[in-house]
C-alpha cells in the first residue's frame, strides 16, 4: 500500500463521520509518522482540516515544529490555510491526489514557493489518483 492509499483510508474515516472525505499522511524516512482527516463538523472548528491535524500530530511525535525531512500526502490539493501551515512546518514536499475545482491554482503555488517571505520552499506535486476524485464526487453527490 502506498502513502496516497493510506491518505485515502483516512479520507474514508472522515466520510464515515459525515465529514468531507479528505485525508493526510505525513512521512519521514519512508515511514508514516502522522495521519489526519477532516473533523470540522464534529469539532465545530474551522481549522480542523486533515493537513492541520496531521501536522500537529507529527510535531508532537517529533517534538519539533520543524518537519524539514517530512513529506505530506493529501487526497485533495491543500487550501490556502493548509498550504501556509505546510510551508510554515517546513515540510519538504506536498503530494496531492485530486485538484480542487474551486481553487485558484496560482495562489497555492505562490504560497508554497514563498521564498521571498520565508527561508523555505515546499515542493508541490500532483499525483493524479482517480480514487481521490471519486470519493469526493460521491460525497457531494449524496449531499445534494
Amino acid at each position: 500500500m502506498n502513502f496516497m492509499d493510506k491518505a485515502l483510508m483516512c479520507a474514508k474515516k472522515a466520510e464515515h463521520l459525515g465529514e468531507v472525505p479528505i485525508g493526510a499522511v505525513i512521512v519521514k524516512d519512508g515511514k508514516v509518522i502522522a495521519t489526519g482527516y477532516n473533523m470540522r463538523e464534529k469539532s465545530q472548528d474551522a481549522t480542523k482540516h486533515a493537513e492541520i491535524i496531521a501536522i500537529k500530530r507529527a510535531c508532537n511525535k517529533l517534538k519539533s515544529w520543524r518537519l524539514d525531512d517530512c513529506d505530506i500526502y493529501v487526497t485533495l490539493k491543500p487550501c490556502p490555510m493548509c498550504a501556509g501551515a505546510i510551508l510554515n512546518a517546513r515540510i519538504r514536499c506536498c503530494y496531492y491526489g485530486a485538484k480542487n475545482l474551486n481553487d485558484n491554482d496560482d495562489l497555492i503555488e505562490k504560497i508554497m514557493d514563498s521564498t521571498k517571505l520565508f527561508n523555505h520552499k515546499t515542493k508541490l506535486t500532483f499525483m493524479p489518483n482517480e480514487q481521490c476524485n471519486i470519493i469526493l464526487k460521491q460525497f457531494f453527490k449524496q449531499k445534494r
